[in-house]
């Protein structure tokens, strides 16, 4: 059998994303049936390399990993620590609140505590809605699920993710969406700098995967609503 490849992500529950892995170990979700669905193109199996979402940049430069897939936005300033490989995903932001908030609009936000994990294209888009007071929050082996509690708890009085990750949670009774804002965020696997091969590979995987539908099945599998890669 060929040498796994090893994929760092966090594990946490983030539906139809992904969520806690099964005591074996196998994952499930988009992401994972994605990254299985490219790594079968190169005919090597997953391995999933567990971290927390801050380490996730050191962990892939530290080779604790081949590559990171966990719904990484293609960022410049990600771009200067990690080389990125062509998009497998493209996807909105959302703000999430309580059942019984009054916010509908960014203006709304003016002056109330807003959610994002730290250092995440989420808390760059919350930076723009004026007069909101951000909060951060690290990146914590459960840091969505530190969110959503601290929402709950009226620590702070909305959050920002990427959509699909905040509709099954915005079914929730005491909770819903607020509204989205269009910002076509782009999804990429990131490998250690410099490490052309390995993006190379990727890559040709990927564009395979598009060409023939596999990518395209996975997507439809998890995600059949309204995203389109």
């Amino acid at each position: 059998m060929n040498r796994p490849l090893r994929l760092i992500c966090v594990d946490l529950s983030a539906p139809p994303l992904f969520g806690k892995a099964d005591p074996d170990g196998s994952r499930h979700g988009y992401e994972p049936s994605a990254a299985e669905t490219i790594a079968a193109k190169l005919g090597r199996p997953v391995e999933w390399v567990v971290t927390s979402w801050s380490d996730m940049i050191p962990a892939v430069n530290d080779d604790r990993g081949d590559a990171i897939w966990c719904g990484q936005g293609i960022t410049a300033a990600r771009a200067e620590l990690v080389d990125f490989t062509d998009p497998y995903a493209v996807f909105d932001e959302s703000v999430l609140v309580r059942a019984d908030s009054d916010i509908s609009t960014p203006a709304d936000l003016a002056g109330r505590r807003v959610g994002a994990i730290d250092g995440s294209t989420n808390m760059a888009l919350a930076q723009t809605f004026p007069g909101a007071v951000t909060v951060p929050f690290a990146g914590t082996d459960d840091v969505f699920g530190d969110m959503i509690a601290a929402l709950r708890a009226g620590t702070i009085e909305a959050l920002v993710d990427d959509d699909v990750a905040l509709v099954p949670v915005g079914d929730e009774p005491d909770l819903k969406l607020a509204f989205t804002v269009a910002t076509r965020n782009r999804w990429g696997v990131a490998v250690a700098k410099g490490n052309d091969a390995l993006r190379g590979d990727l890559n040709g995987a990927l564009r395979a995967s598009v060409a023939d539908g596999s990518l395209e099945t996975a997507w439809t599998r998890w995600m059949p609503r309204r995203w389109r890669c």
